[in-house]
């Protein structure tokens, strides 16, 4: 979320050093395209390091496998890189039932090698020479690295500790084709980040790209995430991995069905979907964002928040998508609050540090999307319009290509 929306609440803080150090340099589906080629998936996951390549890191690509099956999806459709990929070397960290540290080899299916640098590169440089544009996905689950020199421009950390900063990032995909369409899901520390791919070179002073791209992340560019854990219970993890692909296919970690996020009933989940079940169902002190929600929550001064969170939340309520009619209506449920009363004269002392005020931020981010979405919608800014069009185009997409979504039809 923008600084200043953070200031005006006092949401910010600065961020903590619970990920591993790491030394740094400080360093859109456009209209009438039709994406009828197989997605492409790419999957970079684990630590930089043993230390802290925990389990937890290896089940959610397990878990992310799951999810493609329950919706159909051939796993070959995949690349998957996860730490030291097959050479056999004991590099997950795990607890044994004792609660001991031990290590093991990477154990995943299909695994096509580490998670490295060159091998990512690689994988969009194919994916930009493909003799046609095909909607591609890229899940990072690992670890991120906090740039106190530029927070817009933080990074991930791949095998052997190497980084990939959001401008790097963003120079891989400003070589795809105009009408390539990329979304990207990140669970790491400080990935809201990346929310800056939208932009050219991943800078925010820039235009935003003529690419489709959007994203979904686990937190702000300020905040670490949780879930790396070495514990192996999964039914144990809450994180915003487990809850944005529950949402998307419909399945817990577990395989225990969960509740339908087809908000708007068309018979297919969106991403956006998804990421509106992961507000309301991931009990952490995450606080999840897209790329679209950065750039509206980045509109908004401290004035208009202040007359947003003063008026009665049902005001925000109409005309929003369901997806986000859901979040404010599920979170405000979790805190007990009435819809027809405003989102500051409920609001205790809070602890925003605590699952409680995580609930209160989400909330607020959330009102905070819809008011400014109405009001570029009624204004007359004609480029603030389109940028949000083809935002709202590209998060509202699925992983089911058009021909596949008329099939289930």
């Amino acid at each position: 979320m923008g600084v200043a929306i953070g200031l005006s609440l006092g949401w910010t803080k600065q961020a903590t050093t619970e990920e591993p150090v790491v030394k740094t340099d400080g360093a859109l589906e456009a209209d009438g395209a039709t994406a009828t080629a197989a997605m492409e998936f790419l999957v970079l996951a684990g630590g930089g390091a043993p230390g802290y390549n925990e389990i937890a890191l290896e089940k959610n690509v397990r878990y992310f496998q799951r999810t493609l099956a329950a919706l159909g999806i051939d796993l070959n459709t995949a690349r998957q890189y996860f730490a030291n990929g097959n050479d056999g070397q004991p590099t997950v960290r795990y607890l044994n039932f004792l609660g001991q540290e031990q290590f093991k080899p990477p154990e995943i299916d299909n695994l096509d090698g580490p998670a490295t640098v060159d091998n990512a590169q690689q994988w969009f440089e194919n994916l930009a020479q493909k003799s046609s544009p095909c909607p591609a996905f890229f899940y990072f689950t690992g670890h991120g690295a906090y740039n106190r020199e530029n927070v817009d421009n933080n990074s991930m950390i791949l095998w052997e500790e190497q980084l990939v900063s959001v401008q790097q990032l963003a120079g891989w995909l400003d070589q795809l084709p105009p009408d390539q369409p990329f979304v990207t899901m990140m669970a790491q520390c400080f990935s809201g980040s990346f929310a800056n791919l939208i932009y050219e070179q991943g800078n925010p002073e820039n235009p935003v790209a003529l690419q489709t791209r959007c994203g979904f992340f686990a937190t702000v560019a300020e905040r670490p995430s949780v879930g790396c854990t070495p514990a192996v219970n999964e039914a144990d993890y809450r994180d915003y991995s487990s809850s944005f692909f529950a949402g998307l296919s419909g399945l817990d970690r577990t395989g225990q069905p969960v509740e339908s996020a087809d908000y708007n009933n068309d018979g297919v989940v969106a991403y956006a979907e998804a990421h509106a079940f992961a507000k309301v169902d991931e009990e952490t002190t995450d606080w999840p964002v897209s790329t679209l929600e950065v750039w509206l929550q980045k509109q908004a001064g401290e004035e208009k928040i202040d007359e947003i969170f003063s008026q009665p939340m049902e005001r925000w309520l109409v005309g929003a998508p369901a997806q986000r009619q859901y979040v404010i209506r599920g979170l405000s449920e979790k805190l007990g609050l009435e819809l027809n009363k405003s989102y500051t004269d409920q609001m205790p002392p809070v602890d925003f540090e605590s699952v409680t005020g995580a609930y209160w931020v989400r909330l607020g981010m959330e009102l905070i999307n819809v008011a400014v979405t109405q009001e570029i919608l009624q204004g007359s800014n004609a480029e603030e319009q389109e940028i949000l069009h083809r935002l709202v185009k590209c998060e509202d997409g699925s992983f089911l290509t058009p021909l596949e979504e008329q099939k289930r039809s």
